[in-house]
């Protein structure tokens, strides 16, 4: 019966801490679930993975936009924007997860490279319908009414020099994988959002998600093209990132040939250290109770008692 009850109190205390964790991430989050497995390598520095970009296999928080607000790479790497040289996971800006086309398809976690934002508006002819006489039904973006819905006429870019066009023509400092820059042309988002991608220049980079299927964009699980990322299509923002741990989720479900090896190296050499904590610990603590001073003492006592007995 004890020892029944002991291995009872250690589940429900192993059980209660991981609780307590849980919680405490979805408190400092503001998200469910509060973190998220990279699966795919499009948003990789490097072939072997590095620390501080996502790598497949990354256990990443995911951060409610609620609680932290998004910096696009155009607004970080603009002279003299109050955000220049903001980074986050080894680049500028942040990294932000959407679901494509606010549907039910597995989410991005792709960088924000910039944000379409409404500048001139008109009232709809018939909002509930999205019925515009003139401009692109944009169902977020606030009307001069207050009102959640208006047609956009002109767009603004900020952190670049785009102000109240027409479409969108801009060139950002964002090196492509052919040696060129971004250029993305004659642009009309059609509602506001952000473009987005990833960081692996070979697969992504300037083939940015919105780009057109046919164009090296990407697709939603209707077979339709990424249009920009509304704020109603978010899901959070990319916090703080746990290196290797996903790699165990990805090889449970077929999936582990995504992750680099030196991952699994690293994950392996860290699960040896962790194990090996508790037994040093030990080895020193008692070390330590041997060598102190009120240890001493009662050996001295109890050998001086064992010799009187003789």
């Amino acid at each position: 019966m004890g020892e029944a009850w002991s291995w009872t109190r250690e589940a429900l205390l192993a059980g209660g801490l991981i609780a307590a964790l849980i919680g405490a991430l979805i408190l400092m989050t503001g998200s469910w679930p509060p973190m998220v497995v990279i699966e795919s390598g499009s948003m990789m520095h490097e072939d072997d993975g590095n620390l501080g970009a996502i790598d497949p296999g990354d256990l990443v928080l995911v951060m409610s936009t609620d609680k932290r607000s998004i910096v696009t790479y155009a607004e970080a790497t603009q002279s003299g924007n109050p955000v220049e040289g903001y980074e986050s996971h080894g680049m500028p800006g942040d990294v932000v997860i959407y679901s494509k086309n606010g549907g039910s398809d597995t989410p991005v976690i792709h960088r924000a490279i910039m944000r379409a934002e409404a500048h001139t508006t008109e009232s709809p002819v018939d909002r509930s319908n999205g019925v515009c006489t003139n401009g692109s039904w944009d169902p977020i973006s606030l009307d001069s009414d207050g009102e959640a819905g208006t047609c956009v006429l002109t767009w603004t870019v900020p952190g670049t020099n785009v102000y109240n066009v027409d479409n969108i023509t801009v060139e950002l400092d964002y090196l492509c994988h052919s040696g060129t820059k971004l250029r993305i042309e004659n642009w009309d988002p059609g509602h506001a959002g952000y473009i987005t991608t990833g960081d692996n220049l070979v697969t992504n980079g300037c083939n940015y998600d919105q780009k057109g299927v046919h164009y090296g964009g990407l697709a939603d699980e209707n077979g339709q093209a990424v249009k920009a990322v509304r704020d109603d299509w978010l899901i959070g923002v990319a916090g703080a990132e746990i290196p290797w741990v996903g790699a165990v989720k990805l090889a449970l479900s077929d999936n582990s040939a995504q992750v680099p090896g030196a991952s699994w190296t690293k994950l392996f050499i860290s699960a040896i250290v962790i194990l090996a904590i508790p037994a040093v610990w030990e080895r020193i603590a008692r070390k330590t109770m041997a060598s102190s001073p009120e240890v001493v003492q009662a050996e001295k006592e109890l050998a001086a008692r064992v010799r009187e007995e003789e």
